[in-house]
């Protein structure tokens, strides 16, 4: 009770601070808003605004966080309203952008409004399109599938998810690959197509387990076992599944659990084995009833239904009693729409004359849609906190180059004449003397607070498309890409170097305007917080 009750003050603070920045937008305000979010922990980092910054600043970022944590509360259409008036003051095609257009996306699919949320994922994903990142569109195709998951569409899912993994090929993120190929998995076993989806969950597996990161790996085994089923291979299902439900136990994620029981009681059930399916069957509607998930639990008693037909018909008629009054309950809460859906798959006039196999189908479907909305929320999550997990090894070793760039181009300074600096850029490795320019030049702009594709492009003499191109072929790397690499090796020293300076002065020092800003980007780089990175480097 106590909890409830602090958890209810918290509430009642953002609420409060929310609605007096409504009132009256100056930075004041939305320092105390940020504060109340802070007290809550939901934010990494506390955010805090200078006094000059601008009201439509202010407004951005204070109606994009109160979207987020409306939608943290289930409040969505209020989610929604701060969403929308926070999207227009995103002038530019950025990542906050991105950010904005995926928490919308993720509000509607909860309000079930699922062409909202694939129109808000899509613009999402014409803006990392428009980037050039393999990795962020590769994500962001994921998400359109999850999407289209969510709204019983597996065949415009299909489309999404193909084009994902394309795109994932094309770098080294081996999480955000198993992620895709995980989902690819949930859209061909809803497709019908488990040979594919048996071989999707068990890429999705390996790459997991080298990562040695066991949830997800859990996960795949049971994407695995879901495939098993609908090739009938009950018997390797079953053994999968009494493998990774302890583990589930284990690991607290006891919706995960229940799903894996109901699958353990229909590899029970399609043997012949019905009194070793109850007990699955049971446990499994005990902790869906918890929960208040109504689709599977009703999946449970069905297949309490089916087990005792045979060795009990008392049993078996309550129990097709109580899938009766959990359908009716069930379809008080649906749509118009659902209802339709459920009436055909649940109707009880049908109950006993279909096919088990076809019965079964209808029930993995629902199965399926929960799990993708799981994967998708996880996604989603993610993606809004900014905490875009790359390729470290990649990103080090750019880092490593660029720094490498840097000791060559001070030795070069140490070792010619000044005036013979011009004669030095004729040496037959043109690219690299190339890119110690860009490294000299962005360093320069950094400093200035002038970074940008176009005024680096223009100190080089160069039209923005030659460089764009230039840079491409050198590097293999967009100008973003490259440019933040070097942002962040920067920042890296700095944090070691100079104990004495802020993270906020960092941020400056190396071209970031908002503190915000510069946090995401060296999070989603070195996957901690500035803070964070300082202190391991000082107990190193």
């Amino acid at each position: 009770m106590v909890c409830c009750a602090v958890l209810s003050m918290q509430a009642e603070s953002v609420e409060s601070a929310l609605k007096k920045f409504d009132q009256k937008p100056n930075v004041e305000n939305a320092n105390d808003f940020f504060t109340a979010l802070d007290v809550e922990q939901f934010t990494v980092e506390h955010i805090q605004f200078k006094n000059n910054t601008p009201a439509d600043s202010l407004q951005q970022q204070v109606w994009y966080w109160a979207a987020e944590w409306l939608y943290e509360q289930q409040q969505y259409e209020q989610a929604a309203t701060y969403g929308k008036k926070a999207l227009p003051l995103f002038r530019y095609d950025n990542d906050d952008k991105a950010g904005c257009l995926n928490i919308l996306g993720c509000i509607y699919v909860r309000m079930g409004d699922i062409k909202q949320a694939a129109n808000y994922a899509k613009l999402c994903l014409a803006i990392d399109v428009k980037s050039g990142d393999h990795d962020r569109i590769s994500s962001s195709m994921n998400t359109v599938a999850g999407i289209y998951m969510a709204g019983y569409q597996a065949k415009e899912a299909e489309e999404y998810i193909l084009q994902a993994i394309e795109h994932a090929n094309k770098v080294k993120n081996p999480k955000r690959k198993a992620v895709i190929l995980g989902m690819a998995s949930e859209i061909y076993h809803s497709l019908r197509d488990d040979q594919k989806a048996l071989t999707y969950a068990e890429q999705a597996f390996q790459l997991d387990s080298v990562l040695g990161r066991q949830p997800q790996a859990t996960i795949r085994k049971s994407q695995k076992a879901s495939a098993l089923l609908g090739l009938h291979r009950y018997q390797e299902a079953e053994s999968i599944l009494r493998q990774i439900i302890p583990t589930f136990k284990e690991m607290g994620d006891y919706h995960s659990m229940a799903i894996a029981l109901n699958r353990l009681g229909k590899s029970l059930l399609s043997q012949e084995r019905q009194q070793e399916a109850i007990p699955y069957y049971r446990e499994a509607a005990g902790i869906f009833s918890k929960m208040g998930d109504l689709y599977n639990e009703i999946h449970s008693h069905r297949g309490l239904y089916e087990s005792y037909w045979k060795i009990n018909p008392d049993s078996a008629k309550i129990e097709l009693d109580y899938f009766d009054l959990l359908k009716d309950s069930l379809y008080s809460n649906a749509t118009a729409e659902s209802l339709a859906r459920y009436n055909a798959e649940f109707g009880n006039d049908q109950l006993q004359q279909e096919n088990e196999e076809e019965r079964a189908a209808h029930l993995r479907t629902i199965i399926i849609a929960i799990i993708v909305l799981l994967v998708f929320c996880i996604l989603a999550w993610t993606y809004i906190h900014h905490v875009h997990q790359r390729e470290r090894q990649h990103i080090e070793e750019l880092m490593r180059e660029i720094a490498q760039l840097k000791e060559e181009a001070k030795a070069t300074e140490s070792e010619k004449p000044i005036e013979e600096k011009e004669e030095a850029t004729q040496v037959p490795d043109e690219d690299r003397q190339f890119l110690m320019r860009v490294v000299e030049v962005v360093n320069e702009k950094m400093e200035s607070g002038q970074l940008g594709v176009e005024q680096v492009a223009s100190s080089l003499n160069m039209s923005v498309q030659t460089f764009r191109r230039r840079l491409q072929s050198v590097a293999g790397e967009t100008p973003k890409a490259f440019f933040s690499a070097i942002q962040m090796e920067k920042a890296g020293k700095l944090l070691q170097e100079n104990l004495n300076l802020s993270v906020l002065q960092v941020a400056g020092l190396c071209g970031f305007e908002e503190a915000s800003s510069f946090t995401h980007t060296f999070k989603r780089t070195f996957n901690c917080s500035p803070t964070q990175y300082r202190e391991q480097f000082g107990r190193k």
